[in-house]
């Protein structure tokens, strides 16, 4: 299939800013309100679907089967990647959102372990491997789309795909406040923790429409695209390219579920009220949905890995002050002030990160490359990341430990980011000195 056939098919218009930033981070709402509820509410479904005697192992098989889906992201990334570079960005959101709902409708669904026995937590561990294979193509997806129809504004446009996450974790702070405020833990337990994802249902269907009336992106419309593009073939024509953009991710996943994590880590950790958690991160998600898009922007005018060298240093250096102040002080001012400096870092690095990782590669191989890249990434450092917290916390006792994690993460990708900053350096001086008379 070449890009000639796609044009013929469609008539190019410009859509409107507005319009394709919808279209684009529509799924991504469906997927990220679908795992930060999963986050809020571990304590309860460890309950209803993965009981045992022991609460901490109860919690460690919830993670765990969280962490599974992030384990095929990276199958779901070559399947549906490779399809987005041959069919089209706008074929590759369609078939990513269809899947994500098949996914959300089993959590909604699905009767607990009290009442269907094994077949309970086997169904969910399915619903969640289900859901991490089509977010797994999502991704690379909807920031190809973006970034080529953002044109000079590639930067701001492309980081709506990190701002809807800010957004949605406004919203899904908001469920976790109601819920925990209003209901009692019977009711949140019998029925109150399925509200979310009935929510979630109703955002899939609109997604579907949404997606169904965009228009390709012009940069795909003018491209010659090969048959197929295999993974094979990415790997041996762009693996640095590859590598360099799974490492500049690491620290934005890392940070993400680390901070999904808090309201977690206030009830079993600080003993706080689940109320507190869930406020601290509704606020810290209005910091990342307001800070994205300003980053973005800014990163169409002064270098995007400049940006992202000062925020990941800062990733470095505070987290472990971040969580001293909360172990310190248990309170919500604590958790409040501690999750908004992190979501700020975040903020000022994730709102770049899409648009430097669709630099990274061509047009043929950009929802592939920008895809395996991420959902690698996610996969190691991201999705773990929750198991890996309660896990340390419980081997060594010290509440510190996720600081840590933070602090490893981000010295990745600080070298990740240098490296690129050498590369581009290195470009320029390469280009010849125009020749004078």
């Amino acid at each position: 299939m070449t890009a000639e056939t796609v044009h013929a098919a469609t008539v190019f218009n410009p859509p409107s800013m507005r319009r394709m930033i919808v279209a684009a981070t529509i799924g991504n709402v469906l997927e990220w309100f679908d795992f930060v509820i999963y986050g809020f509410f571990a304590v309860t479904i460890a309950e209803v679907f993965f009981p045992a005697g022991n609460p901490t192992v109860s919690l460690l098989i919830t993670f765990g089967a969280f962490g599974l889906a992030y384990l095929v992201r990276p199958l779901g990334a070559i399947v549906v990647g490779g399809f987005t570079d041959r069919a089209g960005r706008k074929a590759g959101l369609l078939l990513s959102i269809a899947l994500m709902m098949i996914g959300t409708t089993l959590m909604a669904v699905t009767p607990g372990y009290a009442t269907i026995g094994i077949a309970a937590p086997i169904i969910i561990t399915l619903s969640r491997l289900l859901q991490g294979f089509s977010v797994g193509g999502e991704f690379g997806s909807a920031v190809s789309f973006l970034a080529e129809h953002g044109g000079g504004r590639r930067g701001f446009a492309a980081s709506w795909q990190f701002a809807t996450g800010g957004m949605i974790t406004v919203l899904a702070s908001l469920f976790g406040v109601t819920l925990t405020t209003l209901l009692t833990h019977q009711h949140l337990v019998d029925w109150g923790w399925r509200i979310p994802y009935i929510f979630g249902m109703l955002v899939g269907p609109a997604g579907l429409y949404v997606r169904a009336k965009v228009v390709e992106t012009p940069e795909f419309a003018k491209a010659e695209l090969p048959p197929t593009v295999p993974i094979r073939d990415l790997l041996r024509r762009y693996p640095l390219e590859l590598l360099l953009a799974l490492g500049i991710s690491i620290i934005s996943n890392a940070s993400f579920y680390i901070l999904a994590y808090i309201p977690t880590y206030g009830q079993t950790t600080l003993h706080l009220p689940a109320s507190t958690g869930f406020t601290a991160t509704l606020i810290g998600g209005l910091v990342l949905a307001i800070g994205c898009p300003l980053a973005g922007h800014w990163s169409d005018k002064i270098p995007r890995p400049l940006i992202m060298l000062v925020t990941c240093g800062l990733f470095v250096l505070t987290p472990y002050f971040a969580f001293g102040l909360m172990t310190a002080w248990p309170s919500l001012v604590a958790c409040i002030i501690a999750v908004a400096w992190l979501q700020l870092l975040k903020a000022g690095y994730s709102g770049v990160l899409p648009s430097l990782m669709s630099e990274q590669f061509p047009v043929d191989t950009r929802a592939i490359g920008v895809a395996l890249g991420y959902s690698v990434s996610v996969s190691i450092f991201g999705g773990l990341a929750p198991l890996v917290a309660t896990w340390l916390i419980a081997q060594t006792g010290d509440p510190l430990s996720p600081s840590y994690y933070l602090i490893f993460t981000a010295l990745l990708s600080l070298a990740a980011l240098i490296a690129i900053q050498w590369r581009r350096r290195r470009a320029t001086q390469a280009i010849p000195a125009p020749l004078t008379a």
